[in-house]
């Protein structure tokens, strides 16, 4: 079991490794394709969407498979849209790649939560999912960090080119050590969605949409944030982000814990502390003078993206809970309400960059956003009751 999840957190870490460091990259990645920032940003919404709205269909297409083989496919399809996206020459193929990519990401997060879930007893649920996302995590402390780095020394088109290589150590873990004749769901297309219709399966994937949203409004923009607010060089924006790494390692861990625990009281606590958070950062870039402003507003960023992860485990196995009889389906369509809220926070961002808000104001849309998932989960826990 424990090789089994290894093998699952090896492929999320090549995936949250293409979806993530994007954000380090962004300027390099705008004035090499000569578009301004928001319209680079797009390219974050662009593979959020394709998540949202494609990856259940590829999950519907693979339902037949057992879920090895179809774990085996969507890391293939990941190795292809990573090595066209370092080969595409202009922005709107690099889109068209993008989106290729991203169809592989949402149907292996779900899936592969089931798997993680299944692969242990019913009081560690929360907890293998963690696991399986700590890879994501593990993307944010090593892969983005360091593929910002190489972006900067050799070029964007390198870091994705690193990524395909990871693409394949995963695809070789997967194959090695995950179980073999893992079962398909038995059960109709039809009943499934009708599972889907169930309110607290749909307050669930709500409550996803809001907490991703929060978290890129802002991070999005993080590396313009800072560079503007603070006047963080590109070397300690690297350094920024490999704490926002940690934090969201440490994160991920914490919410195993707590979503075994007690599940919705603890998404209600961490959207509170959330906001207060996000708030404290607006402060900090608001208040605080120029280079002054980076020690603080980094470590108001490590707990930002402590508490943002901590949500992941708990959401996921809501949704699981909730959608008994259809969990490949739901699960994979809450990894594109994950993502739905990923396009919407960086469009959310963009627009009111575009609209005129300074980059160190951004911090007040997470805030919102973040109070908004407190509310809805208090609705939940009532409905629950």
């Amino acid at each position: 079991m424990t090789l089994a999840l290894l093998a699952l957190a090896a492929a999320s870490f090549g995936i949250g490794t293409t979806e993530f460091v994007i954000m380090g990259l962004l300027p390099e990645m705008a004035a090499d394709l000569r578009v301004d920032i928001p319209t680079a940003g797009l390219l974050v919404s662009g593979y959020a969407l394709s998540v949202t709205f494609g990856s259940p269909v590829v999950a519907v297409l693979l339902g037949r498979l057992d879920r090895r083989r179809a774990l085996l496919v969507l890391v293939g399809l990941f190795i292809l849209g990573n090595a066209l996206c370092a080969l595409s020459p202009d922005y709107r193929l690099l889109m068209l790649a993008r989106i290729v990519t991203a169809l592989c990401h949402g149907a292996f997060f779900g899936l592969g939560s089931v798997v993680a879930a299944d692969l242990v007893p019913p009081h560690r649920k929360a907890s293998a999912i963690a696991v399986m996302f700590t890879g994501l995590t593990l993307a944010n402390v090593l892969g983005v960090p360091f593929g910002t780095a190489l972006g900067h020394a050799l070029g964007w088109r390198a870091t994705f080119w690193a990524v395909v290589g990871i693409g394949f150590a995963a695809a070789a873990a997967l194959l090695a050590w995950l179980p073999r004749h893992l079962p398909r769901e038995s059960g109709s297309l039809l009943s499934e969605m009708r599972v889907l219709r169930r309110p607290q399966v749909v307050l669930a994937m709500l409550l996803s949409v809001l907490a991703s949203a929060s978290l890129f409004s802002v991070f999005t923009y993080v590396a313009p944030m800072l560079a503007a607010a603070a006047g963080a060089s590109p070397s300690a924006i690297t350094g920024v982000l490999l704490l926002f790494g940690v934090g969201l390692t440490l994160g991920n861990v914490l919410g195993g814990r707590l979503g075994d625990w007690r599940m919705l009281p603890s998404v209600i606590g961490l959207g509170l502390a959330l906001a207060a958070v996000l708030l404290a950062l607006l402060a900090i870039l608001a208040l605080v003078p120029g280079s002054a402003a980076l020690v603080p507003a980094t470590a108001a960023i490590g707990v930002w993206g402590i508490l943002a992860f901590a949500l992941v485990a708990p959401l996921q196995m809501r949704v699981l809970t909730t959608a008994d009889g259809a969990r490949n389906l739901a699960s994979t369509m809450n990894q594109g309400a994950f993502n739905l809220g990923n396009a919407l926070g960086a469009w959310l961002g963009g627009v009111a960059i575009t609209a005129g808000v300074v980059y160190a104001d951004l911090p007040l849309i997470g805030a919102v956003l973040a109070l908004a998932v407190a509310g809805l989960a208090v609705v939940a826990h009532r409905l629950d009751r």
